[in-house]
């Protein structure tokens, strides 16, 4: 069939809005007609080269739509079922996956190539030309074709435009929070990046019981926003926050520190570890260049000396097919706030328009309905 989609032909150029073809889905796949997906900076990642992931690509890996066909073998999903994309696909079956780690699963170390899962061929073909996927998803795209591994069935009364955000975004910032940080009842957490991320690592800070927020951004907007999802103090840089929480902990500082930032720097862990409490912790989820060889800018002794941890976390270090519904459920209940996090919504014609938003700090989310 032919359909729509974004694609990157090249590093340091625009996406190229056109005309693809798709092919039916194989054994362990299925047809996706997409209703909406985030546009997540990660995406930004790879227009810049910061992940060196296979071009030609479709980006996209935030997405959520309905099932309109499926392959060989595929028993749990039927046509018009509604599903949201994790962007690292789960087994269930590899040693990560059965001992609670789906965002480790390891077929995951497909996703820089972007084929499919099965075989390792592309479904997608532009310009004559096959075609890789984000996260072997491509959901900048009016159809796709992922495997099963990557879908989590939801209630068909859940708004998708909504709900995409979940495949990414929303339970890594939440996750960063409540799995990474283990962010406690009674803690002082500063979140450096209010953006997409950031933005539910306040949330989830704050369902976690946190005392007292601080919320790092350069962006004015960004930092009022942080307030209405939790914040309770903001700071414009790293600098400006070391004071306020001086003041504000009577000198003890923070107990966990959360790296969000669009794009992370080596240079600056030293100024979030300065930040960091006696025992505290800082969790590293922004996306560091992978070129990026410079090393981190800390003090080793002070890591020593004052107990310090620094912890790496991806997917927000969480089960998506437990954490999606799970955090569904508390929007529902009105916990989680969804709506206030897209601020603008765009079609696929208008991506590039999306992405220059984000880049210009208007958009807290930005989100492609089609």
């Amino acid at each position: 069939m032919k359909t729509k989609a974004a694609v990157l032909w090249e590093v340091n150029a625009p996406w190229s809005v056109e005309e693809i073809e798709l092919d039916d889905p194989k054994a362990g796949e299925v047809l996706v007609k997409l209703v909406a997906s985030g546009m997540c900076h990660s995406d930004e990642h790879l227009t810049t080269g910061d992940l060196p992931f296979a071009l030609p690509i479709i980006g996209g890996h935030e997405g959520a739509g309905i099932v309109e066909k499926v392959g060989e073998g595929v028993s749990w999903l039927e046509p018009g079922d509604h599903v949201i994309f994790g962007f690292i696909p789960s087994c269930g079956r590899c040693p990560s996956c059965s001992t609670g780690h789906q965002n480790l699963c390891d077929l995951g170390a497909a996703m820089g190539l972007g084929m499919q899962i099965t075989d390792g061929t592309s479904r997608h073909h532009a310009q004559g030309k096959d075609v890789g996927l984000m996260c072997m998803l491509g959901t900048f795209a009016h159809h796709t074709v992922v495997n099963e591994a990557s879908c989590i069935k939801v209630e068909k009364d859940v708004p998708l435009e909504k709900a995409c955000l979940l495949g990414c975004g929303v339970v890594t910032g939440w996750g960063s929070a409540v799995y990474a940080a283990d962010v406690a009842p009674g803690d002082t957490v500063v979140v450096v990046g209010a953006g997409g991320i950031g933005s539910n690592a306040i949330q989830g800070a704050r369902l976690a019981g946190a005392k007292r927020i601080v919320a790092v951004d350069p962006v004015e907007f960004k930092r009022e926003k942080a307030m209405e999802f939790g914040a309770t103090h903001t700071a414009a840089s790293m600098e400006e926050a070391l004071p306020l929480l001086q003041d504000i902990t009577w000198g003890t500082m923070a107990n966990k520190v959360i790296m969000t930032m669009g794009v992370g720097d080596g240079q600056l862990m030293g100024q979030a570890m300065a930040l960091a409490a006696k025992r505290g912790r800082v969790v590293v989820t922004n996306i560091h260049p992978a070129l990026e060889m410079g090393g981190a800018a800390m003090s080793l002794l002070d890591l020593t000396l004052m107990e310090k941890q620094v912890v790496g976390s991806l997917f927000g270090s969480g089960n998506p097919r437990a954490d999606i519904p799970k955090l569904l459920s508390m929007w529902r209940e009105g916990q989680l706030d969804l709506d206030g996090l897209i601020t603008k919504t765009y079609t696929l014609d208008q991506i590039n328009d999306g992405y220059q938003d984000m880049r210009d700090g208007k958009n807290i989310r930005g989100v492609l309905v089609y």
